[in-house]
């Protein structure tokens, strides 16, 4: 995943505005993992990153800014008892990536629920990159 340019994006201070806005800090994963649109079924992207408000995902599509989404990301294994998390999340913005071929977006999850968070902090715990 390295040629999708993440780590230039998130050095090179372009999301600085929306770092401002966010109370909690972005956790990289060890895993880019799988999102899903509930809706459609359709494989929407990969996940860079994740708060317990939000995530950031790497897409070969472009995604509008404002629209509203059901996701369903797939987790590495079981973690609090769960395979996938179901959530809801409204889409910030989106802009090409350093690859020109993917997109980067930012969500804020709308809708979830507190089971779900609690998978999200033990999935940030178990596969969380340690600064």
């Amino acid at each position: 995943m390295s040629g999708f340019g993440i780590n230039k994006f998130l050095n090179s201070g372009k999301q600085s505005v929306m770092h401002e806005k966010r109370k909690l800090k972005r956790v990289h994963l060890i895993y880019y993992l799988r999102i899903f649109d509930i809706e459609t079924g359709k494989h929407v992207g990969h996940l860079v990153d994740i708060t317990t408000e939000g995530i950031m995902m790497i897409s070969e599509d472009t995604l509008r800014s404002g629209d509203d989404f059901s996701f369903k990301m797939l987790l590495p294994g079981t973690v609090t008892g769960r395979e996938e998390i179901i959530f809801k999340a409204r889409c910030l913005w989106c802009r090409k990536d350093f690859n020109p071929d993917f997109y980067v977006s930012g969500f804020k999850i709308e809708e979830i629920s507190f089971k779900e968070i609690k998978t999200i902090a033990a999935l940030i715990n178990q596969y969380g990159f340690k600064s």
